[in-house]
């Protein structure tokens, strides 16, 4: 888990928040906050991440560890904060929402309600994900075990991944299938900047997870 200083974490909520409104401001920040359930989630869930970084927010850990799992069962989504998630993280309605905390997340994914990005415990494929910047997944989509979808695909509605995804590939079906290199393109919006990706010191933090989650998997054989 990446440690976060307080000006880290203000620079992750302020990528994630650009995601939902193209602007980063105050008033921006508590219309988000009271009324979009994926931002809110999102809040408490880097919230908890900066606590766990040791020093005196710690001290705030058990208090904001309460709310993201009052946030977890209101809203339908499950996401723990060990989990390595990039910047500009825009989750896209609410409910059936469940990430294993062994999953690497890149920079400006949209995550859509009944999005499942699960654990494979046997076969070749044993692990978790891992993915790419700029990857869209539609309603039910679903990814499991070592498995690397590529900067800029989408997976479609209610698709079963089980198999790597290439760049700017597009799967569907079940077992997913890719049928076309159109990627995300349009369904990826108002994304966060690479200045504002780099204020999270993200980009040094995402190979050590990868090697942790054992390397990006891109030799196996694709879909």
């Amino acid at each position: 888990m990446q440690r976060l200083s307080f000006s880290r974490l203000r620079a992750y909520l302020a990528a994630d928040l650009f995601r939902y409104e193209g602007r980063v401001s105050a008033k921006a920040f508590v219309k988000h906050f009271l009324f979009t359930p994926g931002f809110n989630y999102t809040v408490w869930l880097r919230a908890c991440v900066w606590a766990k970084s040791g020093g005196a927010a710690k001290l705030f850990y058990p208090l904001l560890k309460w709310r993201l799992l009052h946030s977890r069962y209101k809203y339908g989504i499950a996401i723990a904060e060990r989990t390595a998630i990039g910047p500009g993280l825009f989750i896209n309605r609410f409910g059936g929402i469940y990430v294993h905390h062994d999953v690497v997340i890149g920079c400006n994914v949209n995550i859509t309600h009944g999005t499942m990005l699960g654990y494979m415990n046997r076969g070749p494929r044993e692990g978790s994900p891992i993915i790419g910047d700029e990857v869209f997944f539609g309603s039910g989509a679903k990814a499991i075990g070592k498995v690397h979808i590529g900067n800029r695909a989408a997976i479609g509605v209610n698709a079963v991944v089980t198999k790597d995804v290439p760049d700017n590939g597009v799967a569907v079906g079940l077992p997913a299938k890719v049928i076309g290199n159109d990627g995300s393109d349009g369904y990826i919006n108002k994304t966060a900047s690479p200045a504002m990706i780099e204020r999270t010191g993200w980009s040094a933090f995402r190979p050590q997870m990868e090697r942790q989650a054992g390397g990006d998997h891109r030799d196996m054989a694709p879909v």
